[in-house]
């Protein structure tokens, strides 16, 4: 399916009192990646998960960057701003309350940006993986909103030190973060499984 130009796959809800999740996928994978995390993770809860417009070497991604770990930051801004429209636009046509961003590696820096740029699109952000994705963010109000990220303490892409600058910016930002790091590297283990299902079942308690 394609909406606003992103090719996508939406599963509704089957829960009522499940949170809609936005799932971002990392380099190279696509609109079905993230799927079978979603419903571990949250069962119940409607899916929502676009395939990033960016390819680098035929891989999609969510925005360009000039080398690994090195984004273009205009093309970060740009990018984050069609997903806000995208999300906006799903929203209406599936009839979907403010989702839950699920994102692995390069999805969850582009839902960063978002939270950054545009805080109302989401209600919430699991960030696996996630990078600091703007040198100089605007000052973004996210009054609580709540926040996970999992990081890898032998992650060979993202250094602790980029991880916890992240954490830091967003609990200026006013998020409600929670920072784990884990005895893991850039890829995903149980233990992120398990975290983020109970943190979106105290999400989903929270809200209901």
């Amino acid at each position: 399916m394609t909406g606003n130009s992103f090719i996508h796959r939406f599963e509704p809800a089957t829960s009522a009192g499940s949170p809609p999740l936005l799932l971002l996928h990392g380099t190279g994978g696509d609109e079905n990646d993230l799927l079978g995390l979603g419903k571990m993770i949250s069962p119940g809860s409607a899916l929502l998960s676009p395939r990033g417009r960016v390819l680098e070497h035929g891989m999609p991604r969510f925005f360009r960057r000039l080398a690994e770990g090195v984004f273009d930051e205009e093309d970060v801004r740009r990018r984050a701003l069609e997903l806000g429209d995208f999300v906006t636009d799903a929203r209406q046509r599936y009839g979907l309350a403010a989702p839950v961003a699920v994102g692995f590696s390069n999805g969850a820096n582009i839902a960063a940006a978002l939270l950054l740029l545009e805080p109302d699109v989401l209600a919430g952000a699991i960030l696996l993986r996630a990078m600091v994705p703007l040198s100089a963010p605007p000052k973004a109000e996210l009054a609580g909103k709540p926040v996970l990220l999992l990081s890898g303490q032998g992650d060979p892409i993202v250094p602790a030190s980029n991880s916890a600058r992240l954490a830091e910016l967003l609990l200026q930002a006013g998020a409600g973060v929670t920072h784990k790091i884990l005895p893991a590297g850039h890829q995903l283990s149980q233990a992120d499984v398990t975290l983020a299902r109970d943190w979106i079942g105290k999400f989903a308690a929270e809200v209901a």
